[in-house]
């Protein structure tokens, strides 16, 4: 069963569609905003890593070369990098979301003095 995946022309919001065939016609509408303006993307592949080999990869300190943690499209950047290194999406749907805000630069990330966690 195949799952294909599309960007939203309107909302630019990824959907996922599980098909039961592979010739199956589709008829997909963004599950985030019911626009029908979809694009195919490419899908990734899954190629299976020991969790030792993703730990290596990780403590790569070149990893973090170019890490501005005061830039947040720097740190955005950088934590896609390593949820794609864990082999997965990192936090599902809001944490794209949230991504998605930080590289856009329309992230409000208001003052840290409340002493609470919105993540």
């Amino acid at each position: 069963m195949p799952i294909y995946e599309y960007q939203c022309g309107k909302c630019r919001r990824r959907t996922s569609v599980l098909t039961m065939r592979v010739g199956e016609k589709i008829d997909a509408t963004c599950t985030h905003c019911g626009s029908r303006k979809l694009a195919r993307l490419m899908s990734r592949f899954a190629m299976p890593k020991s969790e030792e080999a993703r730990m290596e990869a990780l403590s790569d300190p070149s990893t973090f070369s170019g890490l501005d943690e005061n830039d947040p499209r720097s740190v955005a950047k950088v934590m896609r990098k390593l949820g794609k290194e864990m082999g997965e999406d990192a936090g599902g749907p809001e944490m794209d979301q949230a991504m998605e805000e930080l590289e856009s630069g329309n992230f409000s990330g208001g003052d840290d003095s409340s002493g609470s966690d919105d993540l």
